[in-house]
Parts: structure tokens; sequence; C-alpha cells
């Protein structure tokens, strides 16, 4: 699998860029600070940005980030789980600093593209398509792509520093 990962760290400045790269999206990491109500204030607006570009079956993943700064926590454990039970997400906190929970959010949102595009996959050879001859069907061997952005050139790329 390959997938790419881009970052606008919440900055109302990429908002005008960010709809093109949501374009084609089959997953998305909606990150805000526990210890930053405004930040949490913000994930329905980036919430609706994705469910209005992305790919109609993305799935998406709430993301608290900090959390081991627990003492200076101004969204609790329960706000983000409310949440994401609301609007359908999966939800996980992380800590970026001690690197607590960033993997398994990764692979868990991973996991899940990998197993809805295999449920694609068999649901159109389960439709009668033979495999091999209808074009994007996968023969037994060859890999699946989840990448859905075209690759950029140079001149496309954002320019800017990415983390």
């Amino acid at each position: 699998m390959k997938a790419q990962i881009w970052d606008t760290a919440g900055q109302e400045r990429y908002r005008s860029i960010a709809s093109s790269y949501y374009r084609g999206a089959v997953g998305a990491l909606l990150v805000y600070d526990v210890t930053d109500r405004n930040s949490f204030n913000h994930v329905p607006m980036w919430l609706k940005e994705v469910e209005e570009n992305a790919e109609k079956d993305c799935l998406i993943m709430l993301v608290g980030n900090k959390m081991d700064l627990n003492e200076h926590r101004t969204v609790f454990v329960r706000d983000g789980r409310s949440f994401a039970r609301k609007n359908g997400l999966a939800f996980i906190e992380t800590s970026a600093l001690d690197a607590t929970g960033v993997d398994t959010a990764f692979q868990r949102i991973l996991q899940e593209i990998y197993k809805m595009q295999m449920k694609k996959q068999l649901k159109k050879v389960a439709h009668g398509e033979e495999m091999g001859q209808k074009q994007g069907s996968v023969s037994r061997g060859q890999a699946i792509s989840l990448q859905t952005h075209s690759e950029q050139t140079a001149e496309e790329q954002p320019k800017g520093g990415c983390c």
C-alpha cells in the first residue's frame, strides 16, 4: 500500500488549497490538540471540508493529540469520543511527543482502508465481473494501489515545509 500524507496543521491559510488534497482521498485523520479547546471547536469545519471534497466513503479518524499533557487538558476523552460517535468516526488519542498511539492511528486507518478496498474488489467479482477482464479488477498476486491522487510534478507540489 502507498499512502500520501498531507498536513495542513489546521491552519486557515491552507484551507483554500486543502480541498484539492482531499479530492480522491479514501482516508483522513482529523487531529486536534487536547490542550486547546479552540482546535477541537474547529473539527466540525474540517470534517465538513473532508466530507465535501473526499471520496463519499472516505474513512475518517478523529485524533486527540498531546495526551501526555493531561494536566493542561481542555478537551477530555469523553468529548472526543462523543463527537466521534455522533459523526461515525473512529477515535484515538495520541502523543506525538512520546509517540504514544501514533503508529496505532496510522495502522488502524490504513488497515480499514485496505479492508474497504478489498470489499469493493470482491463486490465487483460477485456482481459477475471476471477477474482480469475488466479494467480496475485485481488478479491473484497483483498489487493493489490505494493511491488515489495522481503523482504530482515538482511545480504542483505545495511550497514550503512539510512535516
